[in-house]
């Protein structure tokens, strides 16, 4: 039996782009930024992966600063190295080069006593496809407060 614990969402990126393809990935860090993370000192609002020299690092991820830290704390928007295996890494490569594809981090989680990233694959949404993400949504919620009505 495996143990998650999710620690951190990226909700803004399911709005603003279509999830193609998605990896689980380990990531490099200090012990004052796994403290921060399980207190849920971090924000992925703005986080993006990119591939440099066959490595994969998170870019512009905020890991608050520890509060107990003092001065071992950690920089908090330090670019941190994501693990992979190397055919991943490849696949990654490709899907963002020819077809024009954007690593967003989805969401940071314990899965058994390690931390993990979700990496997915997004292709840009369109003004109109947001409006129709936005009236999906709306229609649902109705119908799930119609369902709760119904069941009084």
């Amino acid at each position: 039996m495996t143990y998650e614990k999710n620690l951190a969402n990226n909700r803004q990126a399911f709005f603003n782009y279509f999830i193609v393809d998605r990896f689980e990935a380990g990531v490099v860090l200090l012990g004052t930024e796994v403290k921060s993370l399980r207190m849920g000192l971090c924000n992925l609002k703005d986080s993006y992966a990119r591939i440099d020299g066959g490595e994969v690092w998170l870019y512009n991820c905020h890991i608050g600063p520890y509060p107990h830290g003092n001065r071992v704390n950690h920089e908090p928007m330090r670019p941190r190295k994501l693990l992979l295996h190397r055919n991943q890494i490849l696949k990654l490569e490709r899907e963002t080069s020819h077809g024009g594809g954007t690593l967003l981090p989805l969401k940071f989680y314990i899965k058994d006593k390690h931390i993990k990233v979700e990496l997915g694959v997004g292709k840009g949404k369109k003004q109109f496809d947001k409006r129709a993400s936005l009236r999906e949504k709306d229609l649902k919620r109705e119908a799930d407060a119609a369902a709760r009505e119904r069941r009084r």
